[in-house]
């Protein structure tokens, strides 16, 4: 087998999406996986829509999501440039070959007239394709049509009475009648290629050996097929991937959570955790197991465990594995990544010390097992950075127990004995010793505890709740909390 070379290639117009980042991800597992090569290009031949800022946002997502590319857009590689728009003088080389060939020509027809083309079409019940009105003009028709100030496109000359068959990896062979298609646009009238002609042009010249793509390219295929033929060019192997709907089975859209890779990482998803969910949105790995690395997934990705029928989109799965990755992690990395996320909560200064820094990283022991993603911290962590409100009647109840005082008392002294020293170990001996020397079950301890520290009977583990607080603060909630409640 020659060498495998594939590609994500990505118009510019919005953030890189969910489909597309599977489309990356499994283009890059392919690759790695096979000792291929993995090229990154940018198709902005949507001069409208297009922009700088939308290439840069995508080049970052992938890079995020650690999908590194060894040709391409901003790497470089012998087969540049690698933007559509840096390529129009070899796009326009090969379509004056197929002219000359005759297997294609230039088209007048105005929108106007194509319009009334359409109508009579569907007025009789016929399918909407170009007609091939300026199939056969002569030279002298053209030089007449071009003094009237019209300029035309290109269309490709489609064989009449063919069929094109697709041996698709994943779908199987398919068969499309050419006879269906009518003769296609591959230069518009501005100069600038289709997207079905600049692809086959592109993935020839950079030597792309698999198409691996979302399944709504598959009725693009025959055209960009019949244009490898022309040109006498290899056809690469295609594989088309499932469609991913939402839970409800309809489209994904935004009511089935967010859709660009961007809005994941403001929220505080891991890139770990995306991508191990991505690589199971449409492909089975065979096992049970459902956590994987990326390099783990390099190792076992392969194009014939990925399935023909449409990847749901389970948003509670992708925040279970974020879960799990956040609990996993080193509590270092999510103490680093939240602090964004509590200085956008006022919970932090702007400036971080190491002080603070360790008190994040306290904090993130203790509530790091509640998390979906990050940006639920504020919610979790405000116990730590806020006064209580004691006005939850259960607290309520608990603090007015008649053992209260004293429970807090004993509290007291071994925090002042313990000084300033309170991590998670003296906060357990501390936690054990308390209930014995008073001659009470632990309930009646740690439940009153909870309540003057947080103002809920629920809530982080105290052995992590009295550090991520620190002896001084801890003494002071108490305090609080007998006076809030009026118990001496």
């Amino acid at each position: 087998m020659s060498e495998i070379k594939v590609r994500f290639a990505p118009s510019p117009t919005g953030p890189l999406h969910i489909g597309g980042a599977r489309s990356a991800l499994f283009n890059w597992l392919y690759a790695r996986r096979y000792g291929g090569k993995f090229i990154v290009r940018i198709e902005d031949t949507d001069l409208d829509r297009s922009s700088r800022e939308s290439e840069e946002n995508i080049l970052s997502a992938l890079r995020w999501l650690g999908l590194d590319w060894d040709e391409g857009i901003a790497v470089g590689g012998p087969n540049g440039p690698y933007r559509q728009t840096e390529r129009l003088d070899i796009y326009d080389r090969y379509a004056g070959l197929l002219l000359e060939k005759g297997l294609a020509y230039r088209c007048y027809c105005s929108e106007e007239e194509l319009a009334v083309q359409r109508e009579a079409q569907l007025a009789a019940g016929e399918m909407v394709r170009y007609t091939g009105k300026c199939r056969d003009l002569s030279p002298e028709d053209c030089e007449r049509l071009e003094r009237e100030g019209r300029k035309p496109v290109i269309r490709f000359k489609v064989p009449e009475g063919g069929v094109v068959t697709i041996r698709d990896i994943v779908r199987g062979e398919v068969n499309f009648d050419c006879d269906g298609m009518g003769d296609y646009i591959i230069v518009k009238s501005d100069g600038i290629p289709t997207y079905n002609f600049a692809v086959v042009v592109d993935d020839h010249l950079m030597g792309i050996t698999h198409v691996i793509r979302a399944e709504e390219h598959l009725s693009n295929t025959p055209r960009q097929v019949l244009i490898y033929q022309s040109l006498g060019w290899s056809v690469p192997e295609f594989a088309h991937v499932s469609l991913i709907l939402g839970k409800d089975r309809s489209k994904m859209s935004k009511r089935h959570g967010a859709t660009s890779i961007e809005q994941y990482r403001e929220l505080g998803y891991l890139p770990e955790a995306l991508v191990n969910f991505l690589a199971l949105l449409g492909w089975s790995p065979g096992v049970e197991e459902e956590i994987f690395t990326l390099e783990q997934l390099s190792e076992q990705f392969s194009l014939d465990r990925v399935v023909k029928s449409p990847a749901v989109f389970d948003l509670e799965k992708l925040n279970w594995l974020n879960s799990h990755y956040i609990k996993h992690s080193p509590v270092e990395r999510i103490a680093e990544l939240a602090i964004p996320f509590l200085q956008q909560a006022g919970y932090l200064p702007g400036t971080i010390d190491d002080r603070v820094r360790e008190k994040v990283r306290l904090v993130m022991v203790a509530i790091r097992e509640y998390l979906e993603y990050l940006a639920q911290v504020e919610q979790h962590a405000a116990v730590f950075f806020r006064q209580p409100e004691y006005n939850d009647p259960e607290a309520r109840e608990v603090l007015a127990r008649e053992e209260v005082p004293a429970v807090f008392r004993a509290v007291r002294g071994k925090l002042e004995e313990t000084g300033d020293q309170l991590d998670e170990a003296a906060a357990k001996t501390l936690l054990k010793k308390i209930p014995k020397e008073l001659g009470l079950g632990g309930k009646k301890v740690y439940l009153p505890l909870r309540a003057a520290l947080t103002g809920r009977t629920r809530g982080p583990e105290l052995h992590h709740l009295l550090p991520a607080l620190g002896s001084r603060e801890v003494i002071a909630r108490l305090d609080n909390a007998l006076a809030a409640t009026g118990v001496n």
